[in-house]
Formats: structure tokens, C-alpha cells, sequence
């Protein structure tokens, strides 16, 4: 289940962390963030080294659709009444910033990574929905627009547009920017101590450090998990005579988004919370949606994304916790990975610097507001559930009566585990504790990978770590 951008380009290895090193700031990430990040500050004077766990771009970015648009849904509206004017056009702005950036970056830079500027769209069945988020984007300083006929073929009122948008391959851009940054990759990060980061194969001691990996995996303080809930989401390419001109998404939750790459139509959507797996057959919706749309297209890549959710909608940037003011953080970006990690670029890089960010405030860890605290109780309902879930359920099978290609919690001789039997006939057997905080984990039938309902974490059919917060696998010993 590669993407297509794993397709179409393949970065080369990077060396791994060998014995102990001294920096500046040391970031915890290779993705989009982390390397926008670590170039940002090395244009600024101050040497950084990055450690990735894999290879760069290999968590998330590898898995985006690669929209750079600061249209978030539709939520200019609904920013502006529960968040005020102020605070809703200073989330507008720096993402409108961010886009441009991206634009300078890959021109002065002469980056070759398939940019293509193109409009941005969310298309809803509420014309007066739809007339109201346009006149609240503009109200914020976007030149929107309403459309009430679009190119995609779904029923719908029409759209709100945002021009001036842009979409480029994430991976080929990833791959020139880190050219001349000190990268370690196949270096996980096991522990982080005051100014110390240690690694799997060595450590690095930093006057600062950021962390850029997708999900914070040091629970206190700021208790992040309990903050976050994850969700996954499913993308099909299309090899189909279609050209979309611009890129769209739809209101709502059961909606799909669309956008070009070349020759490759992509078509998203069926998101859900990570561990609350369907029985399956998110890929065949989308599948089934393509052959109602576009019928004589072909699919040629599948592939799922992972998505850090706030409760207020607005992502984690900015100093880690007022205990720990040289640690920062970049995380809860929604389905908006691109934008946000150059705004987590562009404002952590000031913050590292010392220069005051005008925006930094709105996206402040240390912020607290009422949005929060509703998800905060259903998410840590969920926690509860999750962690409980290990002692009072009990298995509905044995290993032995498990179909070939089907997984789940069974009695064991060894007790309760997760097994996975294959098509030949071999069990996978895994512990289905969660190491990041002690929640059972769920079968994925979609993607055969042991799941976490409560923080997400996520790991193959034998055990191997895939998606943190966790930083360890569970490989039945």
C-alpha cells in the first residue's frame, strides 16, 4: 500500500547516529515539519541535526495528498463566532503566509517537485452554508468566492473558493530541502532528559529541542494524549482522462476529497478514529465511488493517512510546557499537514531565535479554552474504556478457529494475545497491550495492523511498531 509519491520517488539513505554529538537544537522528526523546521533555522545561523526513526518523509508525508492550502474546511465561519475575529484572522493570515512560503521556498530554491498553483475548494449540499462561510472569508481577508457549479461530479449547492492555492510531490520536495542538513535517519529517539536526546545508537546534547514527530511521545507534562485523539483516512489514485483544475473537499464527514497529480486523480475520504476499525471495506467505498464518477478509471495506488485531532481545531505550536521552556512541539494538525508544518516552521523558528511572532498565541500548547473540554471527557471516556478493556474482555475465539487472512483477541496456550493467522495457515501472535500507556489494541481488518483506540498508536501484524506515541513494538516474546 505504497503512495503514490513512494511511487515516484525514491530518496536516498542517510547515515545513522553513531556515538554522541553536540548542537544547537536537535529535532525530533524527519517529516514535512521537521525538515521545513531545521532548514528554517539553518537559514537563520543555527546548526541543527535532525533524527528520524526511519527514513525522511517516511511517517506521514509519504502519506498526504499534498493540498498546501489554507482553506481548512469549512470553518471561516465558524472560527469567527466561537473564536472571535482576531484570533480567526490570525490563523487565516499565517496560513495564508504559509502558502506563499512554500511558493518562495521552491522558486528561489529551484526546486523541482511538481508545483502547480490551482484553487482551493469545499463544495456542501447548504447554499446557505455556503453563503455564509464566503462572506466570513472574506470578512478575514481572503478573496473567496462561491461557485454553484464545479467540475467534480457530486451533488452539491456549489462551493467556496480560495484561489491562489497549490499542490506539489511532498517527497521531492522533502528530498531537496534536507540536501544540505545534517540528518540521522534509522535513529529513534528512546528517551529525552533536560538537554539530552538519547537515541537507539548514540545521543545528542542541544541548547534546544523540537518535537516533530507526528505525535509527542512524553506524556508529562502537558499530557498531550489526553488532549489529541487520532484518525485515519483512505486514499485511492485513479489513472483516468480526467483533469481537475482545482482541488476539493467536501463538508462534512462522510464526504471525499479530490485533487491532480499528473496523470493520477485522488480521491479520499472515509476517515474514522484510529482503533474504532469498521468491518472493513473503506477502500472498497472509495472504489465504488470512482466507478460511479469516473468509470473507465483504473486504480493504481491505495494508501491511508493518520491525523493528530485537537479539540479546538487548532494545532500545538510553540513551547512544549511552561516546566520545560527549551522544549518545543509541532503537533494536532488535522487533516491540514502541509500549512501546518510550515506554520510550525516559521513560528518555532522565531521562538528558537528569540523574535517575538506576532501568531504564536493562537497556537500556544499552554492555551485552554471551554471547545476543549467537552472532547477532553469523551476522549478520556475512551481512554478508560480502552485501558479496562484488558482485564474484563474476554476473547470470542481461539487461535486455532481464526480464518486464514483474519486477526483478533483469542485464547491462546500462552493466554489472551493478538493473533493473526495468514493464508498459509502461520499464526502471528503479538501482545495486545499498547506500550505507550497500557490500552488493548484492536484488529485493523483494513490494513491488517494492530490498532490503539485511546492515543493511536499502531503496528503490523507482527508487532512491529508502525505509528507512535508508542516507541516499541509488541513482538510476543
Amino acid at each position: 500500500m505504497d503512495s503514490i509519491w513512494s511511487k515516484t520517488s525514491k530518496g536516498k539513505k542517510r547515515p545513522s547516529l553513531e556515538g554522541d554529538v553536540r548542537t544547537d537544537v536537535a529535532v525530533i522528526g524527519g517529516g514535512m515539519t521537521g525538515i521545513l523546521t531545521a532548514w528554517q533555522l539553518e537559514q537563520a545561523g543555527i546548526h541543527t541535526v535532525i533524527l528520524e526513526a526511519d527514513q525522511i518523509g517516511g511517517g506521514q508525508t509519504k502519506n498526504t495528498t499534498a493540498k498546501i492550502t489554507s482553506q481548512h474546511g469549512m470553518f471561516c465561519h465558524r472560527f469567527l463566532e466561537k473564536k472571535g475575529e482576531e484570533k480567526a484572522r490570525n490563523y487565516v493570515q499565517v496560513n495564508q503566509e504559509a502558502v506563499k512560503e512554500y511558493n518562495r521556498i521552491i522558486m528561489e530554491e529551484g526546486i523541482d517537485c511538481d508545483l502547480t498553483e490551482c484553487a482551493s475548494y469545499v463544495y456542501s449540499s447548504d447554499g446557505e452554508k455556503l453563503r455564509k462561510e464566503t462572506e466570513a472569508a472574506r470578512k478575514l481577508g481572503v478573496n473567496a468566492s462561491f461557485e454553484a457549479h464545479i467540475e467534480i461530479t457530486v451533488s452539491c449547492a456549489g462551493a467556496v473558493i480560495f484561489p491562489h492555492q497549490a499542490a506539489f510531490h511532498p517527497l521531492k520536495f522533502l528530498e531537496a530541502l534536507a540536501r544540505n542538513l545534517t540528518v540521522y535517519e534509522d535513529t529513534m529517539v528512546t528517551e529525552v532528559r533536560g538537554h539530552q536526546v538519547k537515541t537507539s545508537c548514540g545521543s545528542v546534547r542541544a541548547d534546544k529541542i523540537i518535537f516533530a514527530a507526528h505525535f509527542p511521545f512524553i506524556n508529562f507534562p502537558s499530557m498531550y494524549f489526553a488532549r489529541m485523539h487520532q484518525e485515519r483516512s483512505y486514499v485511492i489514485a485513479l489513472e483516468t482522462e480526467e483533469r481537475l483544475k482545482g482541488m476539493y473537499i467536501g463538508d462534512g464527514k462522510e464526504t471525499l476529497s479530490f485533487r491532480q497529480y499528473d496523470k493520477y486523480l485522488l480521491l479520499g475520504g472515509q476517515a474514522h478514529r484510529t482503533g474504532e476499525n469498521r468491518a472493513g471495506g473503506q477502500y472498497e467505498e472509495l472504489k465504488k465511488a470512482a466507478e460511479e464518477m469516473y468509470p473507465q478509471s483504473r486504480v493504481t495506488a491505495c494508501w491511508s493517512a493518520q491525523d493528530c485531532m485537537t479539540a479546538d481545531e487548532i494545532p500545538f505550536i510553540g513551547r512544549y510546557s511552561k516546566e520545560r521552556p527549551d522544549w518545543y512541539v509541532a503537533t494536532g494538525f488535522q487533516k491540514w499537514g502541509m500549512s501546518s508544518a510550515m506554520v510550525s516552521a516559521l513560528l518555532l523558528k522565531d521562538m528558537v531565535c528569540g523574535i517575538q511572532n506576532p501568531y504564536e498565541d493562537v497556537f500556544a500548547p499552554s492555551r485552554f479554552s471551554a471547545e476543549e473540554l467537552t472532547q477532553i471527557i469523551k476522549d478520556s471516556g475512551k481512554a478508560v474504556k480502552g485501558l479496562t478493556k484488558r482485564f474484563f474482555h474476554l476473547p470470542g475465539e481461539t487461535a486455532a478457529e481464526l480464518l486464514r487472512g483474519h486477526g483478533a483477541v483469542a485464547d491462546t496456550p500462552q493466554g489472551k494475545a493478538g493473533v493473526y493467522k495468514t493464508e498459509e495457515g502461520k499464526l502471528c501472535q503479538v501482545n495486545i497491550v499498547c506500550p505507550h500507556m497500557g490500552c488493548e489494541l484492536n484488529w485493523n481488518p483494513e490494513e491488517l495492523t494492530w490498532d490503539c483506540p485511546c492515543h493511536g498508536s499502531r503496528f503490523d501484524r507482527e508487532g512491529n511498531l508502525i505509528d507512535g506515541p508508542a516507541r516499541e513494538g509488541i513482538c510476543h516474546e
